[in-house]
């Protein structure tokens, strides 16, 4: 198995018609000419970060409720709570006062489809092996208790007593608690 097997190519004739990249330049021309600066510091209103799945099916704003300035939103493969992770919540906590964390994995996930296997295949395919682990999982709430768990231990957060974790249903968009025990 190679890793980039599997990424979709695009058509000749969307290469043709420009890149994808260029349809995001010209909608930011758009947006922009539109703009009007909010006035809004760098600080979340709600003073809450969210940790979640990088997964495109999850409009997490809309799903929240929340508007423009609400949230940090940090996203990745599996909403799962790495290094990366730490480091973006200390800064957010420590540097932009937020003292809440909500994580967000969701159903049907990717990162339930692959295995660490991955991480061999790639080392295989390039020649070299990835510094990062994949974090792939089995069950959604397991993993959610696990990511609360690495973010209410770590020495680097101020705020722990606020965390919380769930699993988003991406046929109902409805978000279901997990019990973190």
């Amino acid at each position: 198995m190679t890793t980039s097997a599997s990424v979709p190519t695009e058509p000749e004739d969307a290469i043709a018609a420009g890149t994808v990249t260029d349809r995001l330049v010209d909608a930011n021309e758009r947006y922009a000419a539109a703009f009007t600066d909010p006035g809004m510091d760098a600080r979340p209103v709600q003073k809450v970060a969210v940790v979640a799945c990088m997964d495109a099916r999850l409009d997490l704003h809309r799903a929240l409720g929340l508007d423009l300035g609400d949230c940090h939103t940090i996203r990745n493969a599996g909403g799962v709570v790495t290094d990366d992770v730490i480091r973006s919540l200390t800064i957010s906590q420590r540097a932009l006062g937020t003292r809440s964390v909500v994580l967000i994995h969701h159903t049907n996930c990717g990162m339930q489809s692959i295995t660490e296997d991955f991480r061999h295949d790639l080392e295989m395919e390039v020649g070299q092996r990835p510094s990062w682990a994949v974090e792939a999982f089995l069950d959604a709430d397991q993993d959610v208790r696990q990511s609360m768990q690495r973010v209410r231990t770590s020495p680097f957060l101020l705020a722990t007593d606020d965390v919380r974790g769930f699993v988003f249903d991406v046929k109902t968009g409805l978000l279901r608690e997990v019990d973190p025990s």
